[in-house]
């Protein structure tokens, strides 16, 4: 039973044949399938240089994917900023004593978290057109903020929430022992933890929302999806165009997910090494014939 893993056997010689097989085959038809979409894209002519030449001059990222991906990143951040209030909010709100309070905080995650980010956006732009509530110019952007905002604000806070149900009661209880109020629980105790423990789900839901954006297509939002079709249609270059819009997206996301990873790291060992005990106490407690506890 040595060579067993928590959830099942270890394969044998004939398993690990049989796998070692049946990846290779697998290997071998993705391999197949990328060549035959190379030929079928070379026979189209879409891998010659003329149709990647315009990369690698200054003024198409000037003026098509460089004012895309600040739109983009714009509408993603102040998204991302806001949708955290609104899910810390609902969040506990959710928690709350209070049941008219649980009810309402419940119904709008429910509500918003169901409907689609692409109607949020187009209802928030017609709704702000009817009734003037931001200058034309800033229309789109408005509601493509809004719509991120009310959809992964739902999200995190059912995040949140989990989160903070998933410490341990010893916490609430010293809390509650100490004369904190729920409120002061709330923010030095149970939020920092369980921002901590779902810190990865967050990040996660961060990813989407800066994908999400591309949404903002829709409704005359230039972002960079947008800018990289526009550059496409001047140049005559769909394909590659996608391919490098789908490469800066990889890039930042990649970015975002290794920055989540090293916070995580971090705040992860700062926990263990401020729950490590000294070392030094015990002796210096002994040495003086101190009491310590937990002995």
């Amino acid at each position: 039973m040595s060579g067993a893993t928590v959830l099942y056997d270890a394969p044998g010689p004939k398993a690990r044949i049989r796998n070692a097989i049946i990846a290779v085959v697998f290997v071998a038809i993705i391999i197949a399938v990328v060549a035959y979409v190379l030929v079928v894209l070379a026979g189209n002519d879409q891998l010659t240089s003329e149709k990647w030449n315009p990369f690698i001059i200054g003024t198409t990222w000037t003026t098509y994917i460089l004012p895309g991906l600040w739109g983009t990143l714009k509408a993603a951040l102040l998204s991302i900023v806001l949708a955290m209030i609104l899910g810390s909010v609902l969040g506990i709100g959710r928690l709350s004593d209070h049941a008219w309070v649980r009810a309402l905080a419940g119904l709008f995650v429910e509500v918003f978290r169901a409907i689609p980010v692409l109607i949020l956006m187009i209802f928030a732009y017609y709704l702000f057109a009817d009734y003037a509530v931001f200058p034309s110019s800033q229309l789109a952007f408005a509601a493509v903020v809004t719509g991120l905002t009310l959809y992964n604000g739902s999200v995190m806070a059912e995040i949140l929430r989990s989160g903070i149900q998933s410490l341990p009661k010893g916490q609430t209880e010293a809390s509650m022992a100490l004369g904190l109020r729920k409120s002061q629980m709330m923010r030095i105790i149970l939020l920092p933890q369980a921002i901590t423990a779902m810190l990865p789900a967050l990040i996660s839901q961060m990813v989407i929302a800066l994908k999400d954006s591309a949404l903002g297509y829709a409704i005359g939002y230039v972002e960079v999806v947008r800018s990289g079709i526009q550059s496409a249609s001047y140049y005559g270059n769909y394909l590659p165009a996608l391919i490098v819009v789908a490469i800066v997206m990889i890039v930042i996301n990649f970015g975002l997910s290794s920055l989540a990873t090293f916070v995580e790291k971090t705040l992860r060992q700062g926990r263990r090494k401020t729950a490590a005990p000294d070392p030094g106490t015990a002796d210096i407690a002994a040495s003086e014939n101190l009491p310590t506890f937990g002995k």
